[in-house]
């Protein structure tokens, strides 16, 4: 054998080798699990919780071969569902959940891969999902007690999931509404009860104003029939003082209340542009203008004689 030959010998066993060591070799990062099958059986779990740890691996060429698994955590969208509460009222419920493969050689046997285990997985969540929100009002899905509703339909679904190697995570109720239709009838009838309350608002405003109104119509009434009676009184009494100076002025002069009342009988009857007096001009009324004394026309002169 030359030396040629030989170097063509050793360069295909390095090369076999080499492909050998390519072939045997393999990496497993942080992020992942691994499984190494030897003929369909799994022969180790490799960068498991708790186990080993990431890095360089080998295994038998062409004769074992590697699966890998996610380590990180993995998200679940649930479609959007009905359910039925407690008080039979029909609510869409949209959640998601957030799961990881805790025993990749359990998740292997049961699901094999993530699309079968996402399929698993949702519909223990929709059943659990349906079956917790059964027991519960509205009320408490959408306010009063929607986290200790998340946390037990969680704890179901991971009974269920613990079979599959695989752990829930997190879980959530992102929304849970009215259908459109139940949405569009409790509206219409929150309407009507707003329009209602408003209606008896006004109705007992128009009542109390009425009150009020009445209440002030009648003050106002008294008050003026007050202020009448108290102005009579006073006009009373005012008359009654004018009166009594009266008498005492026409008790001491007679004369001169005469002429003052004479003169308020002229001022009351001669008043306006056109005034017109059918009386004799001998009368009484004009015995201030006939004599300024006031003094009586003689009956002589008062009329013609033997006429």
């Amino acid at each position: 054998m030359n030396a040629q030959t030989l170097r063509t010998i050793l360069l295909v066993l390095v090369a076999l080798g080499a492909l050998l060591v390519y072939a045997a070799a393999f990496t497993v990062s942080q992020t992942q699990q691994a499984l190494v099958l030897q003929v369909g059986r799994v022969r180790s779990v490799l960068n498991q919780a708790g186990t080993d740890r990431p890095g360089l691996y080998f295994k038998i060429p062409f004769v074992e071969t590697v699966v890998y698994f996610e380590k990180r955590l993995l998200d679940l969208d649930l479609p959007v569902q009905t359910v039925l509460s407690a008080d039979r009222q029909n609510l869409e419920v949209d959640a998601f959940a957030r799961y990881k493969i805790s025993d990749p050689l359990r998740f292997y046997q049961a699901v094999n891969n993530i699309p079968t285990a996402n399929q698993r997985l949702s519909s223990f969540t929709n059943a659990a999902t349906r079956n917790v929100l059964a027991s519960a009002s509205r009320d408490a899905i959408v306010r009063t007690q929607r986290e200790a509703l998340m946390n037990r339909i969680q704890e179901e679904v991971n009974r269920q999931a613990k079979n599959l190697g695989i752990e829930i995570i997190d879980l959530r109720l992102t929304r849970v509404d009215l259908p459109a239709a139940n949405s569009q009838a409790v509206y219409g009838r929150m309407q009507t009860e707003r329009q209602r309350e408003a209606a008896d608002l006004r109705a007992n405003g128009e009542r109390d104003a009425a009150t009020i109104r009445a209440r002030a119509d009648r003050d106002v009434t008294v008050l003026i029939a007050e202020a009448g009676q108290k102005a009579d009184q006073l006009r009373g009494a005012g008359d009654a003082d004018r009166n009594r100076i009266l008498a005492e002025a026409f008790g001491q002069d007679q004369d001169f209340f005469a002429f003052y009342r004479s003169m308020q009988a002229y001022e009351k009857g001669l008043t306006g542009s056109d005034t017109r007096l059918v009386i004799s001009p001998s009368s009484e009324f004009f015995r201030y203008f006939n004599d300024p004394q006031g003094r009586a026309r003689p009956a002589a002169a008062a009329a013609p004689s033997g006429q």
